[in-house]
C-alpha cells in the first residue's frame, strides 16, 4: 500500500494522487513491492537498499541521517488475528518535502491516524507527527500488557480445575511474546533516550525543528515507555513464577499419583501372597480344616485392614 495524505487548513486530511511529492505531505507505505520502493528512493533521496533493511522483521531500533534526511526505526507492538503478540519495525523518515512511514504489514498504530481523528496531528508538522505516532505506540504497549494480564489471570484460573497442555502452550506464547516486548521497549528506550539528546544540543538537521511543546511530549514518550518496560519486567516475573508454581504442582500430583499406585500395589499383593502360600503341594495349616479355606479369607481380609489403616496414618492415600 503507498498512500499519500496532508493535512488541509481546515484541519482535515485530504488523499492526494501518487504521482508526485507534495510538501508537508504524509507518504503512508505498508509492504511496499520493489518498484515502490524505488519510487519512494528516489522522491526522498534515500538509498534503497537501506529502505529495504529496514523492512526486515527482525530489524533492531536505531537512527540514521545524513545531510537531508532523518530516519528513526522503532518496534511498534503487533496484536494478529490469532491473538497473538508480536513486534514490528517501523521507519519514520524526515524527508526534505514530506514525512514517511514505512512498515512491512499494517498495524492499528498506523491505521489509528485517520480522518476522523486528523485534528489529532497535522502533516505539515512531521515533528509532531513522529511524536504523536510513538505517543500512541508506548499507550498500545500497555494496552496489550493489559490483554495479556487478563489472558494470564484466564488461563491461571482454567489450571487451578484441570492441568492441560493447552493451557501450558498458552503461557509459553505470553512468555514469548513478553520476550519480545522486552526486547523491543529496550530497544525504543534508548533511541528515545538518543534523539532526545540530539535535539537537546541540536544536532539535528536544520530542518527538524523541536518546539519546546514537542520536547515536554518527547519527554512524555519516555516516561511512558519507561513504565511499560517496568509493566513487562514485572508480568515477566510473575510468569515465570507462575510457571515454576505450576511445575511444581505438576510434580507434586505425579508423586502422589505413584505414591497411591505403590500403595494399592502393596495392599492387592497381600492376598495374592496368602493365595499362592496355600497353592503350594505341600502340608499347610488349615489343610485337613473344613473352615480352612475362609481361614485363610480372613487372615487376607485382617492383614489388608491393617495394612491400610497404617498407610492412611501414613497419609499415602
Amino acid at each position: 500500500m503507498f498512500k499519500v495524505c496532508k493535512t488541509d487548513n481546515n484541519q482535515k486530511l485530504v488523499k492526494l494522487k501518487k504521482n508526485r511529492l507534495y510538501n508537508g505531505s504524509w507518504i503512508n507505505v505498508i509492504n511496499p513491492s520493489n518498484e515502490e520502493l524505488e519510487k519512494l528512493a528516489n522522491w526522498i533521496r534515500w538509498d534503497v537498499d537501506t529502505l529495504k533493511s529496514s523492512l526486515d522483521i527482525d530489524e533492531s531500533s536505531r537512527i540514521e541521517y545524513d545531510k537531508d534526511n532523518f530516519m528513526i526505526i522503532i518496534n511498534l507492538p503487533l496484536l494478529d488475528d490469532e491473538g497473538q503478540f508480536d513486534t514490528l519495525p517501523c521507519s519514520m523518515i524526515f524527508a526534505p518535502k514530506s514525512f514517511v512511514t514505512l512498515c512491512s504489514r499494517e498495524n492499528r498504530i498506523l491505521g489509528s491516524f485517520t480522518k476522523a481523528n486528523a485534528a489529532y496531528f497535522d502533516t505539515k508538522n512531521p515533528e509532531q507527527l513522529m511524536l504523536r505516532i510513538l505517543f500512541k505506540s508506548t499507550q498500545f504497549y500497555q494496552r496489550y500488557l493489559k490483554i495479556i494480564n487478563r489472558k494470564t489471570e484466564q488461563i491461571e484460573y482454567n489450571l487451578r480445575n484441570t492441568t492441560n497442555n493447552k493451557e501450558l502452550f498458552a503461557l509459553m506464547e505470553i512468555q514469548k511474546s513478553l520476550v519480545y516486548f522486552t526486547t523491543a521497549l529496550r530497544d525504543n528506550q534508548l533511541v528515545l533516550q538518543k534523539l532526545l539528546r540530539m535535539v537537546r544540543t541540536k544536532t539535528l538537521n536544520k530542518s527538524i525543528i523541536f518546539s519546546e511543546a514537542d520536547i515536554d511530549l518527547l519527554e512524555d514518550i519516555l516516561i511512558e515507555n519507561k513504565q511499560a518496560i517496568e509493566m513487562v519486567d514485572m508480568h515477566r516475573t510473575i510468569l515465570e513464577s507462575m510457571m515454576d508454581g505450576f511445575a511444581s504442582v505438576i510434580n507434586n500430583n505425579v508423586n502422589q499419583v505413584m505414591k497411591f499406585l505403590a500403595a494399592i500395589t502393596i495392599i492387592l499383593s497381600i492376598p495374592t501372597m496368602l493365595a499362592s502360600f496355600w497353592g503350594m503341594n505341600v502340608s499347610l495349616p488349615f489343610t485337613d480344616s473344613p473352615w480352612g479355606f475362609w481361614y485363610v479369607i480372613a487372615m487376607s481380609t485382617v492383614l489388608t485392614i491393617l495394612v491400610i489403616l497404617f498407610f492412611r496414618k501414613k497419609k499415602m492415600f
